[in-house]
């Protein structure tokens, strides 16, 4: 094939030159996010039921949900938790589910079951969880002095959020914090009492006055006409002159009796951005629309709307491009780094300017035709594939310093250059090759881990693939044809390798001479190292992500008392005020009206991001904020955690570590707060942790109010008449709405403020003849202690104990001893967490990674044809990983996802290197004659020696070059570079150390495992 294309420069030429014009056109198609589109199998279910209780949740809405729902296919679990006025169910598929699909069957299933659930409920509302979820950017709005805050909100809801969705590429605009208005109708009981008015004649009045009759037809001949009956109720003045008739006949208007007005909303949710309140706009992308343009336009619509309403702040933040810049911007100074150094060393090494400009042409080509095939394949520009670009840039350079040191050998060897490219080619073709399979064998399995982990390996291994896959074909057909071009006119003899490589090459001679004479003893050091590397993988400290020097905080509250959303705003203000550190922050207090939002949202729930100057500020407030709040609200539970960015919202897995959930038998009856008291102390004898309480175990206080059933038959009055009565006592009632034009303004009956009791004074219920009742006649009112949430899963409601850490000795004691406590008392438990996921998802790792170690042996088996050979380089891997942890440790680093990407880099090179090395010594020894044995050994001994001088270039100057290319992260500040710098060490560590022991360890095992005739 070679010989075939060298032959044709002009063909080639043309073909890379079409397909780099298509690869133009590709990248400008690509979508650019921060990460993959990846099908999360999530499904969450919110409900919101105001003024009820979370028993009356449970009962009538999420248990019949629960029902319905158990019978969806491939339905992994249910979850659902019912608080005060809300409720969501969780529901979790198995991976590979077609999602579209499933959403389609939960809104039939939820449509059927519409009929059974409450008439005053808003039906529930389903949210498909996925990562394209995640907003991208928050868009600040805060009213300036003079500015309606309603106004505000109609403005964000009605303009605002319209031109936003009107970018191409944003998928939906959500908001919170905003203000809706209702009309007020406050009557005067003093005078409707004097006229002898009731209260359900002007409820009768509003609805009759609102009512629809729909469209009526006129026949008048021929023709038929369509009356549409006009609404009456169009504004405040109609619904002020709406006539009232008294009992003497008389007619008066509505005004003259009651207060008519525009009132604000009960509000349960508020926005803070720093101490002042407003609203915020999230910005969310489609999967297909690029980040990197995307948010600029959004950046210039913010700058026209500042021009257009000026009665209003605006203000960005929270931009998620962040991450995905860093990730651009560090393949691109990698690229950069790595085309200057690679020109360098192969400068200093061969002493030729021709050589880097090959090398300079070669790697941009093979990236850009990159990219073609991820249009070809679908993969998006992420996070993801481009750490597996990155990943295969280092292995990129390696293949092109190949193929360049083997033409420049076979010239020296006196070929013409026709012939020294076919030949230098050929002979490493299929060595490379076998180190690109190599390299798959390790990737590829891992696409089959269950979950999330394995829908991003598989962008990662796509993307792997497709670099390494061109940097071959780039190597074996662009490569040689562009050394016949540069080289063809040269007639000079080819220089010698420069005086630094000899310097290097003497050095590399003695000291392999030194370890050749006492090679047994040589051998079994560094065998040894080999344990080594396992005692050191047990040692060092895992994290899931680099330790990330983030200056965001994330602040969550429960405050553990009956507080409105304004008491718990004033709190948050006054932390505000007092918080003496310099920091952007935003609060979201109360129920969050995020369309999007999957929270167990709770009036007296609030968050507070912080963004600070640096890191010492952060920490620093971090303490002041538990001092605060142990001394102030020593109640409330408060949860301090580095704000989560899109990268830990994917990864974090929600739930506890261990957990034991408590079921009653046969009954949903719920234990109390003694029943926990006991529970709690059994479980601590069990346990040297003790455990938390789950959200079914936490308990709050309540009002209580019984009713005489007894006095309200003796006065004629019904107990459907006195609750509907009572229903309307405290908060007044809705009973119309004014629609128009897609705008619902509700009309309501409105109590004027006072406390309970004197609430039940007002209100009074119709008895025996027409004879008017105050309620608190027949209500008593107590305090009591209830459950605040209630939990349950597929079976039936459980309450939970939960643990954060658990020594697996306490865990093995717990799942033996707590059955037999839960027989004593009559309750089943069962356990959960993500301790058993970790478990499952450690199993099937391994198992993996033995699958890509038995790929790896028999693809070098099948190129060696030796069952042997493949050992050989199967244990240089060790040496490698066992350098990389070594430096990872010497720098406080940790063995996370980043450094474990650094070390399979560092890996393909140095197998690169392994096969190359025990390829070449095969095609010595083939040629060597066994005369005598004495003969053979010597002769194989020099043939080890002379590959390990003809490898000994390339691997040093792919080695130096990776490194090169990589230092100037070390040196880097920012998120990318924390991010990148674990990954840096690793290929640092694995190329110093491990090239080095690498270096002597194929020699050595090569004459220990080969025959000698």
């Amino acid at each position: 094939m070679v010989k075939f294309l060298i032959n044709r420069p002009i063909a080639v030429f043309l073909s890379f030159v079409g397909i780099l014009f298509f690869s133009a056109l590709a990248i400008k198609e690509l979508p650019v996010s921060l990460l993959p589109g990846i099908e999360v199998p999530s499904v969450a279910i919110k409900v919101d039921y105001p003024n009820n209780p979370a028993r009356i949740i449970e009962n009538s809405v999420l248990n019949p949900i629960r029902s319905e729902l158990n019978s969806l296919n491939n339905l992994k679990s249910i979850e659902s938790t019912a608080g005060s006025e809300t409720g969501i169910v969780k529901l979790q598929f198995n991976y590979g589910t077609r999602m579209d699909l499933a959403y389609v069957e939960i809104n039939e299933k939820i449509d059927r079951l519409t009929e059974s659930l409450p008439r005053d409920m808003d039906r529930p509302r389903i949210i498909r969880i996925n990562t394209s979820d995640i907003p991208i950017i928050r868009l600040q709005l805060v009213p300036k002095n003079q500015a309606d805050f309603i106004e505000v909100s109609e403005l964000a809801e009605k303009v605002l959020k319209k031109r936003i969705e009107q970018l191409p590429g944003i998928s939906i605009v959500d908001i919170n914090g905003f203000r809706d208005q209702y009309i007020s109708i406050n009557p005067n009981r003093e005078k409707l009492q004097a006229l002898q008015l009731s209260e359900g004649q002007i409820d009768q009045v509003l609805k009759s006055a609102n009512q629809e009759l729909g469209q009526l037809s006129v026949k008048d001949g021929q023709y038929r006409y369509y009356v549409r009956m006009a609404n009456r109720l169009d504004d405040l003045d109609e619904i002020r002159n709406l006539p009232l008739i008294t009992r003497d006949g008389n007619v008066i208007a509505l005004q003259s009796v009651a207060d008519i007005s525009y009132q604000q909303e009960k509000v349960q949710s508020y926005h803070l951005f720093g101490e002042t309140e407003g609203l915020v706009i999230t910005v969310h992308k489609q999967n297909s629309a690029k980040m990197t343009e995307l948010v600029p336009m959004v950046y210039e619509a913010v700058e026209l709307f500042k021009e257009d309403y000026p009665k209003v702040d605006f203000e960005l933040t929270q931009d998620q491009s962040s991450l995905l810049n860093a990730g651009i911007d560090n393949l691109r100074t990698s690229l950069i780094y790595g085309g200057i150094f690679a020109f360098a060393v192969l400068f200093l090494f061969m002493g030729n300017v021709r050589m880097p400009i090959i090398m300079g042409i070669t790697l941009p080509v093979s990236l850009i035709i990159s990219f073609l095939l991820f249009y070809a394949v679908g993969l998006s520009i992420n996070i993801i594939s481009l750490s597996g670009l990155a990943l295969g840039l280092g292995m990129l350079i390696d293949n092109a310093i190949i193929v360049i040191d083997n033409i420049t050998r076979k010239r020296k060897d006196g070929l013409n250059i026709i012939d020294a490219c076919i030949q230098g080619v050929n002979e490493v073709m299929a060595p490379l090759i076998s180190s690109m399979l190599t390299t798959l064998a390790v990737f590829v399995p891992l696409v089959f881990l269950n979950g999330l982990s394995g829908a991003l390996f598989y962008d990662q291994a796509v993307s792997v693939a497709i670099i390494l896959g061109t940097s071959l074909m780039v190597a074996f057909v662009l490569l040689p044809l562009l050394y016949r071009i540069f080289f063809q006119n040269v007639k000079k003899e080819i220089k010698e390798d420069s005086l630094i490589f000899k310097t290097i090459l003497s050095a590399y001679k003695a000291f392999y001479k030194l370890l050749w004479k006492f090679r047994a003893i040589s051998f079994v050091v560094l065998l040894l190292l080999i344990p080594l590397t396992y005692l050191t993988i047990n040692q060092i400290e895992k994290a899931g992500l680099p330790d990330i020097e983030k200056t965001e905080t994330l602040l969550s509250i429960v405050w553990n008392e009956p507080i409105a959303a304004e008491a718990s705003k004033d709190r948050i203000r006054n932390l505000l005020n007092e918080l003496n550190t310099e920091a952007e922050s935003e609060s979201d207090i109360g129920l969050k009206q995020f369309i999007l939002s999957v929270d167990e949202g709770s009036v007296e729930n609030a968050e507070i991001y912080f963004k600070f100057n640096s890191k010492t500020d952060k920490s620093a407030t971090e303490r002041w904020l538990l001092s605060y709040f142990q001394k102030r609200h020593p109640n409330a539970n408060i949860n301090i955690e580095d704000a989560p960015n899109a990268f830990d919202q994917i990864f974090t897995t929600e739930g506890s570590f261990f957990s034991a959930k408590w079921k009653t038998l046969g009954n949903n009856e719920l234990l109390t707060s003694a029943d926990y008291q006991e529970l709690s102390n059994e479980v601590k004898a069990i346990s040297s942790t003790p455990p938390l309480q789950g959200k079914g175990f936490i308990y709050e206080d309540a009002l209580e109010a019984s009713i005489d059933s007894e006095k309200l038959s003796v006065y004629g009055i019904s107990e459907g008449q006195f609750k509907s009565a009572l229903s309307k006592a405290l908060d007044g009632y809705l009973v119309t709405e004014i629609r128009r034009f897609g705008e619902v303004t509700p009309v309501r009956i409105q109590r004027p403020e006072a406390d309970l009791r004197q609430q039940l004074e007002r209100v009074t219920v119709m008895g025996k003849q027409n004879q008017e009742y105050a309620l608190s006649n027949f209500v008593t009112i107590s305090f009591s202690s209830n459950e605040k949430n209630i939990t349950a899963d597929r079976s039936s409601v459980y309450q939970s104990m939960e643990w954060e850490e658990l020594s697996s000795e306490d865990i093995e004691a717990l799942t033996v001893e707590l059955p037999k406590v839960a027989s004593t008392r009559g309750l089943t438990v069962d356990f959960d967490g993500t301790y058993f996921e970790d478990k499952e998802n450690l199993s099937q790792m391994a198992f993996i990674l033995m699958i890509s170690v038995a790929l790896l042996y028999f693809i070098l088996a099948a190129q060696f044809e030796s069952l042997i050979q493949p050992l050989i380089v199967i244990f240089t891997l060790p040496l490698g990983i066992l350098g990389a942890l070594i430096v990872l440790q010497l720098t406080g680093g940790t063995l996370n996802v980043m450094s474990a990407i650094g070390i399979i880099v560092m890996l393909g090179i140095m197998v690169n290197d392994a096969i190359l090395k025990i390829d070449t010594i095969n095609r010595f020894a083939a040629k060597i004659s066994p005369t005598t044995s004495a003969d053979y050994k010597t002769q194989l001994a020099a043939a080890i020696a002379k590959t390990g001088e003809i490898r000994l270039k390339p691997i040093l100057m792919t080695s130096i070059t990776t490194i090169l290319a990589l230092l100037p992260v070390v040196f880097s500040s920012g998120l990318g570079a924390d991010l990148q710098r674990p990954l840096v060490y690793a290929v640092i560590g694995g190329l110093t150390i491990g090239t080095f022991t690498a270096l002597y360890f194929v020699p050595l095992a090569y004459w220990f495992v080969s025959k000698k005739k």
